[in-house]
């Protein structure tokens, strides 16, 4: 016996993390001090928030309400890859547009432990011959549909469903000769971010 299912799992029975549902019960929260849920409404879908297994179980609880449209900061954020390349990394503050020119020594924009308080960011990617690589967290969703691929083409590995209240990240841009690839936070990588969290 391991333990694991025997049959795929579809992404709607995925477990959801403590953060996860800590972030849906803040938004259920702000809905009922807005007058959106009365309190019945509120206790019964914390419950429902807090003992939450899938994302099946906590998608629906914030369906029905409208998403947060905070005031965006007007500067985007420009990294140059230059000759060494650049990682943006860690705890920072996601504004509303990002530009990521990968020159010759690449990209990283990572979102993991990132703020973000806006229901949509704006990314302008040119991967130019040392790429661009996206890394965001479970739950997050990216559009691609405005990017050009170019020679080095473009991998789109986010396999998580949206969350209620997660950004959505609108792409534009080309591949150029290094490509852009999109993922999760790789097992390395959420290894590192656990042993960071514990200390």
């Amino acid at each position: 016996m391991t333990g694991e299912p025997s049959h795929p799992v579809h992404s709607g029975e995925w477990r959801v993390s403590h953060t996860e549902r800590e972030a849906v019960v803040e938004r259920l929260s702000k809905a009922a001090a807005e007058g959106r849920l009365d309190l019945a409404e509120l206790d019964g879908r914390l419950e429902r928030a807090l003992t939450a297994k899938t994302y099946a179980d906590l998608v629906p609880l914030t369906a029905d309400l409208p998403p947060d449209v905070p005031p965006a900061p007007k500067k985007p954020l420009v990294l140059q890859g230059g000759l060494s390349g650049v990682t943006r990394a860690g705890h920072w503050q996601v504004p509303a547009k990002v530009v990521a020119s990968g020159g010759m020594g690449g990209v990283k924009l990572d979102f993991t432990q990132a703020g973000c308080d806006l229901p949509e960011v704006e990314l302008e990617v040119h991967g130019q011959a040392g790429g661009v690589t996206v890394v965001v967290p479970d739950g997050w969703a990216v559009e691609t549909v405005e990017v050009n691929p170019g020679l080095g083409g473009l991998k789109d590995k986010v396999t998580s469903p949206r969350l209620p209240g997660a950004p959505l990240i609108r792409m534009s841009g080309t591949g150029g000769a290094g490509g852009v690839v999109i993922r999760h936070p790789s097992s390395w990588e959420r290894r590192k971010l656990r042993r960071e969290q514990s200390r």
